[in-house]
């Protein structure tokens, strides 16, 4: 039986695909033919959709939220909406994490998001890392306004001009959240 082949060393036979593999100027011929038809960028291009995908389905985009300060006051202009920066401790500020659960993540604020605000959060992580455009721009924003602890909500109208500004955890989820945004100062 061709292929088949006893070891030296143990009673038993193993099988030896040698004579099955192809010549190699076929496998040169082959991986040109998948170059020439794009084959060979179908795992990069898969691995891009896969990487745009997962960016915007990331927490931070998927509930409304961005961290481009400028880009977020361009899109209020444009849509005729309200600015809320969200100066927050993400990872370590339990007041701030409360009024995540219990306000931003609630199915009322999100609606009312959707059709009022533009959302900005303005994160001072510890365990999560920002980009260095991100950073410099919370820590200028973070002066601006003068904050000084978290969480602080700056509620802007599409020009950028304070509205109104909250320090502190805004008690009664998204009704208290509403009532604070929609009364007068």
């Amino acid at each position: 039986m061709k292929g088949w082949a006893q070891s030296a060393s143990s009673p038993h036979f193993y099988f030896s695909p040698s004579y099955l593999s192809p010549p190699p100027h076929f496998l040169v011929a082959h991986e040109e033919l998948m170059r020439q038809t794009g084959v060979m960028n179908f795992p990069r291009s898969l691995l891009l959709v896969v990487a745009a995908v997962a960016f915007l389905l990331s927490p931070a985009f998927a509930n409304g939220w961005g961290d481009d300060y400028k880009g977020a006051l361009a899109s209020a202009s444009k849509e005729n909406k309200k600015v809320l920066l969200d100066f927050t401790g993400s990872d370590w500020c339990g007041w701030c994490i409360k009024l995540k659960k219990e306000t931003f993540d609630q199915p009322a604020f999100k609606e009312f998001a959707d059709k009022n605000l533009v959302l900005v959060e303005i994160d001072f992580p510890q365990g999560k890392t920002l980009s260095p455009e991100v950073k410099k721009q919370n820590a200028a924003l973070q002066e601006q306004y003068h904050v000084q602890g978290f969480p602080t909500l700056v509620l802007l109208d599409p020009q950028g001009k304070v509205i109104k500004q909250q320090s502190g955890y805004i008690p009664g989820g998204p009704k208290g959240f509403i009532d604070w945004v929609t009364s007068t100062q």
